[in-house]
């Protein structure tokens, strides 16, 4: 006889997923509830876990994500779906969004009670990305505003808080560019494939065609047409008389090109011939000065390329929310890693203990006066003629230190990961602090998902080749190395806020801190970077090479550990960062950042070259 659960959520739990499986029409799905993120695979699905509280939001997210997953597993193909997924990053963004949203409307019609489910899971998205508080559309990603314009319509249910506001934001550019296609939408919302193209259609209203790929209905009589053609070219006797034709035109074309060539090139010269003879009669003391040459985008390579600076900010935290925000962000952190702050104070500490001890540590012997040697007492037994030996303890110089934390605040790091990073880097400023190591804490991202305003300005220009850099960037001040930690603690919480973590563009971000470390007064300049990848930008890497930011981010880390003015290293999370990085470490573990962050800065701050190097060795280790 098996024993009962005591967990009052158990039953739930059990009758959810016997509906979700019955909904989803597939008896063999596995269904998991925990608290890693939501998430469909081929043969399971993972619930938002329900604890025994069971408490009316747990209720509602996981009922709403159940049937979000259990109908898309029902009215979802993937094989059609692959046919028509284009190719470009956000037109699969807004691909994905619009065929989701298909799917919960199609059920919302079959089984209405869903689609109360599927707002509740909507309205708990909203609120933890903190939607209801964006005010631009470049803080609003058009992917999400498309699907829930797509679900509004279909189902002509109102969106829930903060999904709305996203949706009001995009709704006149969506309904002015797409409005025609848009009122198709009710023809082919239960047919896939009509769906899926109907979808295509959208995307290349909305800009996006470029990143749409070969049209798949197209390239199923590719070949038949083919064939058919080179057939008819060898059966036609007039097709070699053709191309002659048009030979002989182009020909011609070229002979007259090169006339207006030779013509220009005589009005060309004739204009040098008079601009020189103007040069010889003016006097020389009266030529005008040439301008200066604009100064490189980057130091570290003139050669990168960025389209547009007009939308970039370099921006302190506490513009970016409300005092009042900013407090209850830092206390939902504080909250958060309540458990985390025991280890990493005791780390702290023993950093402190290692920084006081390099700044008074070293002593001068054989002196007349002073503290008496007793490791030299056994001298004067031996010979008591021998005259006592004093020590006098001597003040080391301690340079005057500047440490920077430049942390990666890309999507990538959202969760425990941004978490803990933004807890340690509070904790080591303030033990730095009262070491008198002044700590600088900065963050990079970019201001919009997909190219902000940059991108719409490239649009609009005529989308030129190669356009470089085409993002607006964010670089983030939480606390300047001059501020005391007690009036910027509270910034921290800045990295709590959802909807701030986007993209991240390294190389110009480790090129702003370097800038600004290299313009101080400190004697030592230390510059720690946290990152948990490479450097990505979807709308960059979509219209330049595919190595385009991770080559720039090579030359800037070239750049600094080839001038020597500030120290180097890097933490990173989950990736591998010793392949750009001379000095870096990798953790497997987010947990590991506390003791990585102490020892990596132990190390460089302890004066004997085996320990400092044993040191970095054995934290090196931590990776593998």
């Amino acid at each position: 006889m098996s024993k009962m659960s005591d967990n009052p959520a158990d039953p739930f739990k059990k009758a959810l997923s016997d509906a979700t499986r019955v909904m989803a029409d597939d008896t063999e799905v596995a269904v998991s509830f925990t608290v890693d993120p939501p998430g469909m695979t081929k043969d399971s699905m993972r619930l938002p876990q329900v604890t025994r509280r069971m408490t009316r939001d747990e209720v509602l997210l996981a009922r709403g994500t159940a049937d979000g997953f259990a109908l898309k597993r029902r009215f979802h193909n993937e094989a059609t779906h692959a046919r028509y997924q284009p190719q470009g990053e956000m037109a699969r963004d807004l691909y994905e969004a619009m065929e989701t949203a298909r799917c919960e409307a199609v059920g919302a019609r079959h089984m209405p009670g869903t689609a109360e489910n599927i707002d509740a899971r909507i309205a708990h998205d909203a609120e933890r990305k903190g939607y209801a508080q964006i005010r631009s559309q470049t803080e609003a990603p058009l992917s999400v505003a498309a699907g829930l314009l797509i679900r509004e319509m279909a189902t002509g249910r109102a969106l829930p808080k903060g999904a709305d506001t996203v949706a009001d934001l995009w709704r006149p550019f969506i309904e002015q560019q797409a409005s025609e296609t848009l009122e198709n939408l009710d023809h082919v919302l239960g047919d896939q494939a009509a769906f899926a193209r109907f979808a295509r259609k959208v995307i290349q209203d909305l800009g996006y065609g470029d990143q749409l790929g070969d049209d798949p209905d197209d390239m199923g009589d590719e070949d038949e047409g083919s064939e058919e053609e080179q057939s008819e070219a060898e059966d036609t006797p007039d097709s070699t008389g053709d191309e002659s034709s048009d030979s002989e035109e182009t020909e011609t074309e070229q002979d007259g090109a090169q006339e207006e060539t030779a013509e220009t090139d005589v009005v060309m010269d004739e204009n040098a011939e008079d601009e020189m003879s103007d040069e010889s009669e003016m006097p020389q003391a009266e030529a005008p000065p040439e301008p200066p040459l604009p100064a490189p985008p980057s130091d570290a390579d003139p050669n990168y390329v960025i389209y547009s600076t007009d939308f970039d900010e370099e921006i302190s935290a506490e513009e970016l929310a409300e005092p009042i925000e900013l407090e209850r962000l830092r206390a939902y952190l504080d909250q958060q890693l309540d458990p985390l702050k025991g280890a990493v104070s005791r780390l702290a500490n023993k950093l402190q203990r290692r920084l006081q001890a390099q700044q008074n540590r070293s002593w001068e012997f054989d002196l007349e006066e002073g503290t008496l040697d007793a490791g030299r007492l056994a001298r004067v037994v031996a010979n008591p003629t021998t005259p006592l030996s004093f020590k006098v303890e001597k003040d080391t110089e301690f340079r005057d230190t500047v440490v920077t934390l430049l942390i990666d605040n890309s999507g990538s790091m959202r969760g425990r990961p941004i978490s803990i990073a933004a807890i340690c880097a509070d904790v080591l400023a303030r033990t730095l602090e009262r070491c008198q190591v002044k700590v600088e804490i900065l963050g990079f991202t970019t201001r919009a998902w997909k190219g902000g305003q940059s991108r719409e300005k490239w649009l609009a220009d005529g989308r030129a080749q190669s356009p470089g850099r085409l993002n607006d960037l964010r670089h983030i001040i939480y606390k300047s190395a001059d501020a005391p930690w007690r009036r910027v603690r509270d910034n921290l919480g800045l990295m709590m806020k959802e909807g701030l973590l986007k993209e991240n563009i390294d190389g110009e971000a480790l090129e702003w801190a370097h800038r600004r470390m290299i313009n101080r007064r400190e004697q030592r300049k230390i510059l720690m970077v946290i990152s948990d990848g490479a450097p990505v930008d979807d709308s960059t890497l979509s219209v330049n090479s595919a190595n385009f930011l991770e080559k720039h981010l090579r030359d800037v880390i070239a750049m600094v550990e080839k001038r020597k003015a500030v120290e180097l290293l890097a933490i990173g999370i989950g990736h591998d960062v010793t392949r750009y990085y001379e000095r870096a470490v990798t953790i497997t573990d987010v947990e590991q950042l506390a003791g990585a962050m102490t020892e990596q800065l132990a190390a460089l701050f302890d004066s004997d070259p085996r320990a400092r190097a044993r040191v970095m060795g054995m934290a090196s280790m931590m990776g593998r």
